[in-house]
C-alpha cells in the first residue's frame, strides 16, 4: 500500500493518498473548497445506513443527517472520482448543541433509546484531547478485493486529521471483532464498553490511540 501523503487536511482542498483516491477532511471552515463533496457523503450515508441497513434516522432529499452534523464536526472522506468510498465522522467529547453532547455520551444519559445506556464502563470522557467516531462506512459498491485497503487508509486519515487537530484518543462504538480487524490494519484499540447489539449488530465501545497527548 502507498503511504498516504501528509500534508495539511483542516484547511485545503483533497489530497491524494493512494492512486486516485483522495481524502478530504471536511469542515465548516474549508466546505467551499469541496464543492458538491459534503452533500455526496450525506447521500453515500443514506445508501449505507437508511438503504443499506434500515436504520430509522433523519433524512431529505436522499441525505442522511442527524443532531451530531455540526459545525463542531468533522468529516473524514475517501472518494475518487466524485464517487464517495469511505466516510467517518469525527466529533468533540467537549461539544455542545442545544441538549445534546456527542452520541455515546448522549446514549449513556438515556437520550437515545436506541442505544443502551450501559455501553461503557466508565462516565463518558468529556475532554479535549478525546474526540469520538461515528457514522464509519465503506461504501457498497467497493469491491470486496479494495474493502481491506479502502478501510485501512480510512483510518490512516482519520488518524492523521485527529493528530492535526490535537487529538490524542477516539472512542467509537466498534463490531465486536474490532480488535481482531484492527490489528489487520496494523493499529490497535481498547475495549471500553461491554459487548452490545445494537441494531441487530454486535458492537463494543472502543477507545483508539492517535497522537501524543499534549500538556
Amino acid at each position: 500500500m502507498a503511504e498516504p501523503a501528509r500534508g495539511s487536511r483542516l484547511g485545503e482542498g483533497p489530497v491524494i493518498v493512494d492512486g486516485h483516491v483522495r481524502a478530504s477532511t471536511i469542515s465548516i471552515h474549508n466546505l467551499h473548497l469541496h464543492g458538491d463533496l459534503f452533500t455526496s457523503y450525506l447521500r453515500a450515508r443514506h445508501e449505507t445506513f437508511i438503504v443499506g441497513r434500515g436504520w430509522k434516522l433523519p433524512e431529505i432529499d436522499g441525505m442522511e443527517f442527524d443532531q451530531y452534523d455540526t459545525p463542531l464536526s468533522r468529516c473524514v472522506v475517501l472518494h475518487e472520482y466524485g464517487e464517495i468510498l469511505a466516510g467517518i465522522r469525527l466529533t468533540p467529547t467537549t461539544a455542545r448543541c442545544g441538549a445534546y453532547t456527542y452520541m455515546i455520551r448522549d446514549a449513556q444519559l438515556g437520550m437515545l433509546p436506541d442505544i443502551p445506556a450501559d455501553l461503557l464502563f466508565m462516565e463518558a470522557p468529556v475532554k479535549d484531547h478525546i474526540w469520538e467516531a461515528t457514522r464509519l462506512f465503506v461504501s457498497h459498491n467497493v469491491s470486496s478485493d479494495r474493502r481491506l485497503k479502502i478501510q485501512t487508509i480510512l483510518m490512516q486519515q482519520m488518524a492523521l486529521s485527529a493528530q492535526e487537530l490535537g487529538i490524542s484518543h477516539i472512542i467509537g462504538i466498534v463490531p465486536a471483532v474490532f480488535q481482531r480487524w484492527m490489528k489487520r490494519i496494523g493499529m490497535s484499540a481498547f475495549p471500553v464498553g461491554p459487548l452490545l447489539s445494537i441494531e441487530g449488530d454486535r458492537t463494543q465501545a472502543a477507545m483508539m490511540r492517535v497522537g501524543v497527548r499534549s500538556n
